[in-house]
């Protein structure tokens, strides 16, 4: 485990989240952020006390804080207290959900989240999308600066690794087609069904395409955005619902397909009723993949009507995860590896200020004896002057060897206390007995 420490100056990296494993979808939609708002959520966290940088990662399945803060104040609850100012959500209803991570336990779950290890179905590819997003927005805002950079783009890097070295996404797994499987143990057949898209998002236009591909007969695309609606209508040769028509035409659908992201939920109970009657009681299949949902589950209730959510769609991927075990295995054992060097890599950059700082003590002390023996030195020819440098060189060199390899392997093992302790000693804060001799 990372050792951290509160010099002045030093941070510590802190991931505060839940997800679909720790909280229901009850609890998630509370939570849940839309694009819309990200960049100024994101804006908040980071002005919160002792947050020096920032990035929220917010999916149908996770919701996650990831944060550089000072070591002094890393005990400060500044995470909660946006959750609880800015999402208005108080933190007793939160802390039997929540999960805290820090430093290389951080840091490891990052890149198993951008790696799609941690996902909801594993090896799904839109997770990546996602981080790199969150990542984008982060840096329009100024919240990202050079330690979520380094690490942001070295997670990009393992999640590529773990695609290009292992099988883990050899099969186009993920929600949507979780869903597609659903709907098709409801109808036996998708041949002739039609299909009604509510919000056009990437994750119902991936469903969409798996159900033309199972069958699916026709295309409806319903969306607050018209010029949306059309865009994705085309691409499947479908058809758009205007929104304000919505209610009228949805039982056209045999399967609906909602993602909207709006705050209150589209469909209730009543609607369930109402389109079953005009149905004739034909069975109607909602897939709702919207966090906060967009169907209440009341609709259940309704003979003939079909729900499920994200959460729901769970059950189902987890017969794909045995499938996927042996990739899995070899995609943590290259995350496992990539934290190890990364971990590394920074602790040796943590190091160099040290290191330098040593060096330019131990030059200064030479500077001044030369200096102070300059008149005994007078009398000597230009080749025995160059002998006098490289001798007190040399001897610099062989005193600073040990005190330097003991920083470098207190960087390699990560022990920051002893790498604060030298940075006390050597930079800025020199006390009496080590200050260089003054010039006589």
């Amino acid at each position: 485990m990372m050792k951290t420490s509160t010099a002045p100056g030093s941070t510590v990296v802190i991931l505060l989240g839940i997800n679909h494993n720790t909280a229901p979808i009850e609890v998630r939609e509370r939570l849940a952020i839309s694009p819309s708002r990200l960049a100024d959520a994101t804006r908040a966290l980071a002005h919160q006390p002792g947050i020096r940088e920032a990035l929220i990662l917010s999916t149908c399945n996770r919701v996650e804080l990831l944060t550089v803060q000072d070591a002094a104040q890393s005990e400060n609850p500044g995470t909660l207290n946006f959750l609880n100012e800015y999402l208005s959500i108080p933190v007793t209803d939160l802390k039997p959900h929540l999960y805290e991570f820090r430093e290389r336990e951080a840091v490891r779950h990052l890149f198993r989240v951008a790696s799609s290890l941690d996902s909801m179905v594993v090896g799904e590819p839109q997770i990546l999308g996602q981080v790199k997003e969150a990542y984008t927005t982060g840096r329009e805002v100024g919240a990202v600066a050079s330690t979520l950079e380094g690490l942001l783009q070295r997670a990009f890097t393992v999640a590529k690794r773990v695609r290009t070295e292992t099988q883990i996404g050899s099969s186009s797994v993920s929600i949507a087609s979780v869903a597609v499987d659903l709907a098709r143990k409801i109808f036996d057949s998708l041949e002739g069904k039609t299909v009604l898209l509510v919000g056009a998002g990437k994750m119902s236009e991936l469903a969409a395409r798996h159900l033309i591909q199972q069958g699916a007969a026709s295309i409806l695309v319903a969306n607050r955005t018209q010029s949306r609606a059309e865009q994705i209508a085309k691409n499947f040769n479908g058809q758009v619902i205007p929104f304000d028509h919505l209610y009228e035409q949805a039982d056209r659908a045999d399967i609906v397909i909602t993602s909207t992201g709006a705050p209150q939920k589209i469909f209730g109970r009543s609607h369930g009723q109402h389109f079953l009657q005009r149905r004739r009681n034909r069975p109607m299949f909602f897939i709702d993949i919207a966090v906060p949902r967009d169907v209440d589950p009341g609709m259940n209730d309704v003979e003939g009507c079909f729900v499920y959510d994200i959460d729901d769609l769970q059950q189902v991927a987890q017969a794909h995860l045995a499938d996927r075990s042996r990739e899995a295995e070899a995609a943590e054992g290259i995350v496992t590896g990539e934290v190890d060097k990364y971990l590394q890599r920074l602790q040796s950059l943590n190091a160099v200020p040290v290191i330098q700082s040593l060096q330019q003590y131990a030059e200064d002390i030479r500077q001044a004896e030369l200096r102070r023996s300059q008149s005994r030195l007078a009398t000597l020819t230009p080749e025995q002057r160059e002998a006098v440098e490289a001798l007190t060189r040399s001897l610099t060199a062989k005193f600073l060897h040990h005190p330097l390899t003991g920083i470098r392997e207190a960087a390699r093992q990560g022990d920051a206390q002893t790498l604060a302790e030298l940075e006390r000693l050597y930079t800025g804060q020199p006390n009496s007995k080590s200050d260089p001799p003054a010039d006589e």
